[in-house]
């Protein structure tokens, strides 16, 4: 029986000729990544264990995103935690604010992971560099802690499921959208414990930012990663990005999946996820007159360039509605200062928005955009769970940062077509 491309990955790596799914092994890791939250439980299980160091200090990645700048006392202790770590252990890929950014988005941009390689990272939107042609996935902060010590991580090999995207789709339909219709088709576990590999003549249609997007929310359909094939742009980002060596690996013809699923990505519309799971989808045009108080565009899942392009093309010589908070985060200081250099923060601003330094701040409820009780939101995040971005009574709308913007303009969620775009 032939092999399905995370399965191949995880073979090479256990040094095996071949795996099956549900097979247990032990394999190799190229990455491990860790931030502020999770990170110093990690730590203190490697200082309990008495190591003296990490198994390679260039393959440990520490990135304090979620309250960074520090929002009090103890995430200051967190963040020092992780900065006395990598100082200890002269970890090469440790990121400070000023230079860091939302890891998920960073990692990439840096060139850390490529084709063909594993990581692990104790955040479950760790699956994020599947865009790439990788195995990557979230895991505990023990398991973490052992792979910082050992450069190797237990997995039991996940069958698979494919989706054929197939089509190009219209304008103001991006990857959230596509990743929110196969939520909403599939549900919350439809992909429990396996592979969302993703093929078709469509990915040709979907940009890097696209497939960043898709394979990002990969966890909230259960999957334990979610991987695309490395096409020319694929290779085209990765040359442009990083100077390390990739490997493709392709589908066998005989692979065996769980499942197949075709999305036809001309029949598409914006999408929104409705409280209180990323399965609840309408399209805009289902969803009825829905009022909102804030709009957050940003996040490990919407805040690269073109997110930011397609807000600002939105909000561009439009005011955001009375009373309306809206609320930008670039991903990273990169996309921050090329955002600047292409005027787009001014768009936002001359719109009625703030911009905020990169953060996860309130995509987890931590900071800069807590919702009170009552309130709702239009965000670009990846989670509308229950108490997700603030009080229990509040409610999040997850959307593209098109939707998102256009929502921000009319005060109630709404689609570009709405402002005659």
């Amino acid at each position: 029986m032939g092999m399905t491309m995370t399965q191949k990955i995880l073979a090479a790596h256990a040094g095996l000729e071949s795996v099956t799914a549900g097979q247990l092994i032990e394999a190799d890791l190229d990455l491990v990544l860790a931030n502020d939250i999770t990170g110093p439980v990690a730590i203190h299980e490697v200082e309990r264990l008495n190591k003296k160091t990490v198994f390679d200090k260039d393959k440990i990645a520490l990135v304090p995103d979620h309250f960074t700048p520090n929002k009090d006392i103890k995430s200051a202790e967190h963040c020092k935690c992780v900065r006395e770590f990598a100082k200890q252990h002269d970890i090469t890929n440790y990121f400070e604010v000023g230079e860091m950014g939302i890891e998920h988005a960073l990692l990439p941009e840096k060139g850390l992971i490529v084709a063909g390689e594993t990581c692990i990272g104790a955040d479950s939107h760790t699956c994020t560099y599947g865009a790439l042609g990788a195995f990557s996935t979230g895991v505990g902060s023990t398991d973490m802690g052992a792979g910082m010590i050992t450069g190797k991580a237990w997995f039991k090999v996940p069958s698979a499921i494919r989706f054929v995207l197939q089509g190009k789709p219209k304008k103001w339909v991006s990857g959230k959208d596509v990743i929110l219709h196969i939520i909403g088709k599939i549900g919350v576990d439809g992909a429990l414990y396996k592979s969302m590999e993703f093929t078709g003549d469509g990915i040709q249609h979907l940009t890097m930012d696209d497939r960043f997007t898709i394979a990002n929310m990969a966890i909230e359909a259960g999957a334990k990663n979610g991987i695309f094939p490395v096409d020319e742009l694929t290779e085209a980002y990765m040359k442009e990005h990083s100077a390390k060596s990739y490997q493709v690996y392709e589908p066998d013809e005989d692979a065996e999946y769980d499942e197949t699923y075709v999305i036809e990505l001309d029949k598409l519309e914006p999408t929104v996820a409705f409280p209180h799971l990323p399965e609840n989808t309408r399209t805009v045009k289902e969803s009825g007159e829905v009022r909102i108080d804030q709009v957050v565009i940003g996040s490990c899942t919407n805040g690269r360039i073109s997110d930011l392009r397609a807000a600002a093309e939105v909000l561009k010589g439009r005011h955001v509605a009375p009373g309306m908070r809206c609320i930008v985060f670039p991903a990273t200081q990169g996309i921050y200062l090329q955002a600047i250099e292409e005027g787009l923060l001014q768009t936002f601003v001359m719109a009625g928005a703030v911009v905020s330094t990169p953060t996860c701040g309130p995509c987890l409820g931590g900071h800069m955009g807590i919702l009170a009780a009552g309130e709702r939101a239009v965000s670009t995040t990846n989670r509308n769970f229950v108490g997700r971005m603030g009080h229990v009574d509040s409610e999040v709308y997850l959307a593209s940062p098109a939707v998102a913007a256009a929502s921000a303009v009319l005060g109630r969620i709404a689609e570009p077509a709405d402002l005659g775009l």
